[in-house]
């Protein structure tokens, strides 16, 4: 008589803490105490708007590096999210501004942007390829000229102005240090959401959607139903990061949603690495210091053509990215520095 020892299953929270390596560790490490060696100006328009953008870009990734749907349409679920902070928070362009409290205003916006996410997903859902892309950058065009136009519920050109974050806890959460850590904590939480999304069933399922959709339905998935669903997820990243840019522009306006900013979404996730939920943070990392500098020594007129061309570059020499650059060239350092030791 055998004994049959069953080895336990480790759950998904396991694998993903198993997952996690020294350089995610030392990454976290030095996020935290970055505050300690850089100024203000560091920490609120490189660090925190680096990770606002990385978390817009971190939705795109998710819809388009599991699912295969590459949406031009974030940065537009993004300021929705931020016009209804300033439609139902508190503003000085004396158009709406209910003045209901943070915490209220917050899980609607976020929600909100969820649900529109969703309906651009059950539009664009049916679609693959160069057609998603296409109905998403419409959506975009259009949402863009209907909040230029629309002055009765989004105040049209100008937008809204004087939009403040939260004071809570005695903290003003605007201020560089804070804003800094919270721009960090959300970002981290949506890192790990889609981590573990990732590695969830849904999200195992949607890959295989991604790979084979005919399979799929044919194991009786409903893959339009699965891909909305991807897309309410997204929703929900966007929307948090689409708070955070107005609280740090302090006003929102359909320039805020253009089709410019759309591209740029799209182009943050690919220097970073499309298929990497830590990509879009490096991506955005890369574009926004570009933007601040290199714009200095290029001049504003030439500057996004120097975008452009670091973007064809990346995608000749890595489709993958930064990260997938890396990979590559890993394997050979790794020979260099075992023929150079002893």
């Amino acid at each position: 008589m055998t004994l049959a020892i069953e080895t336990p299953r480790k759950s998904r929270v396991d694998t993903l803490l198993g997952d996690i390596g020294i350089g995610q560790v030392l990454l976290a490490v030095a996020l935290l105490l970055y505050p300690a060696i850089a100024s203000d100006f560091f920490l609120t328009q490189i660090g925190g708007y680096s990770l606002i953008w990385g978390m817009i870009a971190l939705s795109l990734m998710m819809l388009a590096g599991y699912g295969g749907m590459v949406s031009l349409a974030q940065i537009t679920v993004a300021g929705l999210a931020g016009y209804m902070v300033a439609i139902f928070g508190e503003n000085n362009s004396n158009v709406h501004g209910f003045g209901w409290p943070w915490w209220v205003v917050v899980p609607i916006a976020v929600f909100v942007a969820g649900i529109a996410s969703a309906l651009i997903g059950a539009i664009s859902a049916r679609t693959d390829g160069i057609y998603t892309i296409m109905i998403t950058l419409a959506i975009a065009t259009a949402m863009y000229y209907f909040t230029q136009q629309n002055y009765a519920l989004f105040n049209g050109f100008p937008g809204f102005t004087g939009i403040r974050a939260p004071d809570f806890l005695g903290i003003y959460w605007r201020d560089p240090m804070p804003f800094y850590y919270l721009c960090l904590g959300v970002a981290v939480v949506a890192y790990a959401a889609v981590l573990y999304c990732a590695r969830s069933t849904f999200g195992l399922a949607l890959q295989a959607l991604r790979d084979n959709p005919r399979r799929m339905r044919a194991l009786g998935f409903h893959v339009t139903q699965h891909k909305i669903v991807t897309y309410f997820y997204a929703g929900l990243i966007a929307g948090l990061a689409g708070v955070l840019l107005v609280w740090f522009n302090g006003r929102i306006s359909p320039g805020t949603i253009g089709v410019g900013a759309a591209i740029n979404v799209l182009i943050i996730a690919v220097i970073g690495g499309m298929r990497h939920p830590i990509g879009p943070f490096l991506g955005a990392l890369v574009v926004v210091l570009m933007q601040t500098f290199a714009i200095d020594i290029v001049g504003a007129e030439r500057f996004n053509t120097l975008i452009g061309l670091f973007f064809l570059a990346i995608v000749f020499i890595s489709p993958d990215g930064l990260l997938g650059l890396w990979g590559k060239l890993k394997p050979h350092l790794r020979q260099e520095s075992l023929r150079s030791g002893p």
